[in-house]
Parts: C-alpha cells; structure tokens; sequence
C-alpha cells in the first residue's frame, strides 16, 4: 500500500512548490498524485506555442462555465492543466505578483499572517528574477522570471503611447511600484516554459523522500473527521493513498472545492441532495468563485512588422527548428512582453486594469486571426464584484461540476469595461501609434455609444483564465471561511487546502505567481515552522490617487 507523510493532490503551481518544500530536508516523504500526462514535448515547452495544449483535451480538464445568463447563455471555456505541472504547463507565462493592497486586503478579510508584509518575503525566496528591481525581488529561487527582448517596435510603442497619455511608466510591476506602463514578465527560461514542473516539482523528484502517483482522486478518505489518505481510481483500480500527518489539496480552484464536496465536507443541504454523508458542514466550499475577464481591442497595423507575417506554415516551421535546436528567436517567448497596470478613476487608490499587449491581432486560441497586419491589447478590469460558485452535478466523481461564474452580474462591471475599452481607444491614439495605426479592427470605430458597447462586451468578452476564491481563507468562526489562515480545513483534522481556491479575492494580475507563493507559504505552516520575517518595505501608492486617474 502506497502510503507517506504527506498527500498533495495535484502537481500544479502550488502542489509542485509545496512537493519541493515539504520533502526539501530529507524528514519527511511525499507523494504527490497528478491525473495528467507528462509535460514532455515542444508543445508544452515552446513557449510561443501557448494556445495549442489549453485547447487539447490531453492536457486540458475540458470544463466549461454553464450558460452565463449576463452574457447571452454564451458558455466560457474554463481550461485547467491536466498535466504535470497542471495549469502552470498550459498557461500563457505571464508573472504578477499582484498589488501591494491585494494581500492587505485578505489580511482585513481574515487571512491574517498574509498581508502584503507577509507575502513579500515568499516571493523573494521563489524568484530567480532577471532585470527586477534589485531590493525587491528574489534572485536565487527554483523560478525564473525574465523580460522578453521587445525587439518589435509596437512594444514600445505602447509603453510611450501610455505615458503619452500621462500614465506612470514603472520599470519593475513586480517591484515597489505596480502602477504604470512597463515591460511585461515571462515565466520562461535559457528559451522554455519555466513551469512548477520544471521549477520544482522535477528537482523534488529527484529526491528518495518524493513520489509521483497517477491517478485520479476521488475522494479524502476520513475517519473520526480526521483525513487519513486520498481514494484514487489508477488503471482501472480504486485503491487508497494513506498519509500518515496530512492531505493537501492543490487540485485547483475547480477541483478542490469539488473534492471536498465528494468527501462531504460543504453546504450540508448540497451534499445530502447528493446523497453524500456530511463529514462537515461547511457551507463557504464552492462559493466565492472569481476570475478576470479580459476583451481584445484589435487595431490595423500599417507596417508590415506583426507577427502576421510569420502565421504562414514555412514561417511556423523555420520558428520550430530554430527554438529546437537552439531555443532561441520568436519561439521562445509567448508574445506578451509589454504590459500597463491603470488605476480606473480619480479615488482608487491603486490599479484596477491589467493590460497585456501583444504585435499581433489574433485570438488567444490561435483562432480567427484577422486578416492582416495588427496589433492588440487585452485589457478588463480586476476586481469585479461578480460572484459564482462549483457545485456537484451529481454524486459521481468522474462527472464534471457545475460551474457559475455569474459574470457581469454587477452593474458596475459593466460601467468598467465600457471605460476600459474607451481608455484603450485613448492610448492607441496617442502619437507613439502614429507611424503604425491603421483603422480599429475590434470593436470597430462604429462602435460608440454605450448600448453598442456593451452588445460588443456581451459577445466577445472572454475569461482571463484566473478563477479563484472557491474555498476562501479566513478566521475559523467565519462561517462561509473553508480553511483557517494556516491552510487548514475548518471542522476536520489532517487536510489542508492551499492553491488559488483559498484567495479571499483575485489579485491583480495573473495567477500562477500568487498560486506558487500560496504553496510556498503553506508549506512552513504544514510543517509547523516560524513564517519569514515580515517586510518593512514600502510600497508605492500614486501621490495623485484622489484627484486623478493617472
């Protein structure tokens, strides 16, 4: 019988980061159990070849929103890796801490020990950062983070253009300061897709205290509300990894909540519906569900210079060998290497728009590339105040849940987004953009009034791929809290949970960042040590925040 000390569900970024930390003074062993397949291969670790395994059912869980009733009944793709190194192998590579505030804002929610203070410390001690901000990042961390080149004109084009428009610019958003136009940053390293797999999860294995189990995990095996090991189904079988101090589950914001809800351990009436013993009632699991939505704002390029040119299969080809056998040139970045973090209006004290800006006019899929040259910024607001939630479709593991973002459902989402797509307009009309502007793609130059607008939002707004918050941190006697701030499931003994389900709220930016520091931190917890002295370093808050938005 498979057994160890501790039971991680899932290899992703905070799996494959606590994997490498639990086991990391030889004490203890650990297995950890991953459902996916190997990461090996050019379309994992190619890095420009981002939108190729989010869209193969090898690599992707398949799962997809219900129909979104702000949104016309659209249905929305909601990727996860199935796959070593889970979400970390399939997302786009793209590295944010999140704001300062983001975290201070978890600790007034009840996640004390976790404000920005707190955190920073973590960061440092996961980051091998090239080109940060020399005080504030990490440099000899398992994860490599760099700049991309920017050898494309249209890169700084949109930096200027953004300061042309009386923007902050910031050398470092990982750094002091967040707010402001800058170079973007890139999980990828010596030309691969730095992941948890290869950052961690790859040097822990080589270690005799870690195992890598294949699996898929059907449910925590409890006795006397204490969890004792992982009910898995591998190569036709059922059969039980025991853990002898504890089960973490890093399955995801999808898969976690579920698990648990398998387990018996939610919302009493939800379970028994399901036919399901309650274990705990714990009516926050599944709830609180958030993410970031984003719209592509597409402009014609009158230059020749995008990545248009290249889209052809000789072009793809020669990219190929090139990054293969010296992984070097346009393979060997995912693109998004100029970014902005915008504060919204005169009042928000720091930013609440991400931008990721990319030389081409092409979907995130890889589908429906315009017809010529382009350039596009993706651009949504950060902090809505839609809620959804995960729930069981019925008592059957292998069955997919029930996914409700409820996205757009607060009237305020839609007044942001109609001023992010205006603000877009702004910025790429600035003289920076006057050698490259051609006529706007997406939306269209018709496209004005605010009906129009939100019509174009409706059909076209798509998820960032950050979903969050499904079983939120919090004080133990808060009741919609699922785990205490030390990553502890409240009402059992012996299973925490500790990927991005447990974010009181999403943070600013992508999620893989937060996701790896999550697991880095649950890890002195699980293991019963001292937390990293608090920093004292202070971050920077725009002087102008209540008089103006830039």
């Amino acid at each position: 019988m498979l057994e160890a000390d501790f039971v991680i569900v899932g290899s992703g970024s905070a799996g494959s980061a606590m994997a490498y930390r639990l086991s990391e003074d030889g004490k203890h062993s650990v297995i950890v159990i991953e459902y996916g397949v190997t990461d090996a291969g050019p379309l994992i670790q190619m890095p420009s070849a981002l939108s190729i395994p989010m869209n193969l059912p090898l690599y992707d869980w398949g799962f997809s929103s219900e129909p979104e009733p702000h949104l016309g009944g659209r249905v929305l793709a909601t990727p996860r890796g199935k796959v070593i190194g889970g979400s970390s192998s399939i997302n786009g590579m793209v590295y944010v801490r999140g704001h300062a505030c983001d975290f201070d804002h978890w600790a007034e929610q009840g996640a004390s020990g976790w404000a920005y203070a707190d955190v920073l410390p973590y960061f440092k001690r996961m980051e091998a950062s090239d080109g940060g901000e020399v005080g504030w990042r990490g440099t000899s961390g398992p994860l490599h983070v760099q700049r991309g080149t920017r050898t494309n004109p249209l890169y700084n084009a949109f930096i200027k253009a953004g300061n042309q428009a009386g923007f902050e610019l910031t050398d470092d958003y990982n750094g002091s300061k967040q707010e402001g136009f800058g170079p973007m940053e890139q999980t990828i390293y010596k030309g691969r897709r730095w992941s948890a797999a290869n950052a961690y999860l790859r040097p822990a294995l080589k270690r005799q205290n870690v195992n890598l189990v294949k699996g898929f995990a059907r449910r925590i095996v409890m006795e006397n509300q204490r969890a004792t090991g992982v009910e898995i189904e591998a190569r036709g079988q059922v059969q039980i990894i025991k853990a002898r101090r504890e089960v973490i589950l890093a399955a995801s914001s999808i898969n976690s909540p579920k698990i648990l809800l398998q387990s018996g351990i939610g919302p009493a009436q939800h379970l028994k519906k399901h036919g399901i013993a309650v274990v705990a009632d714990r009516p926050g699991v599944g709830q609180n569900l958030q993410d970031h939505l984003e719209l592509y704002i597409q402009q014609e390029s009158i230059k020749p210079i995008t990545l248009h040119s290249v889209l052809n299969p000789f072009s793809k080809a020669l990219i190929g060998a090139r990054w293969l056998f010296f992984k070097s040139g346009l393979g060997a970045t995912n693109h998004f290497e100029a970014a902005a973090f915008l504060r919204s209006a005169p009042g928000v004290d720091y930013p609440d728009i991400q931008y990721h800006f990319i030389p081409a006019a092409v979907r995130y899929d890889g589908k429906a590339a315009a017809k010529s040259h382009g350039f596009q910024a993706h651009v949504g607001p950060m902090r809505s105040k839609s809620r959804g939630s995960i729930t069981l479709r019925s008592p059957d593991p292998k069955d997919k849940p029930v996914i409700r973002f409820n996205y757009m459902s607060h009237a305020d989402d839609w007044a942001d987004f109609r001023h992010c797509i205006r603000l877009t307009r702004d910025i790429f009309a600035q003289s920076a953009f006057d050698p490259f502007r051609g006529r706007e793609i997406s939306p269209g130059a018709d496209v004005k009034s605010d009906e129009q607008l939100d019509d174009f939002i409706r059909q076209h707004v798509e998820s960032a791929y950050h979903p969050c918050g499904s079983c939120r941190m919090g004080r133990a006697d808060d009741d919609m809290a699922v785990v205490d701030p030390e990553c502890r499931v409240i009402g059992v003994e012996g299973l925490r949970v500790a990927d991005s389900s447990i974010f009181p709220r999403v943070t600013n930016g992508n999620l893989n960042g937060p996701s790896i520091m999550t697991g880095e931190k649950a890890s002195d917890h699980i293991l019963g040590r001292q937390p990293l002295a608090p920093s004292n370093q202070e971050p920077w808050i725009n002087p102008r925040w209540q008089v103006s938005d830039r």
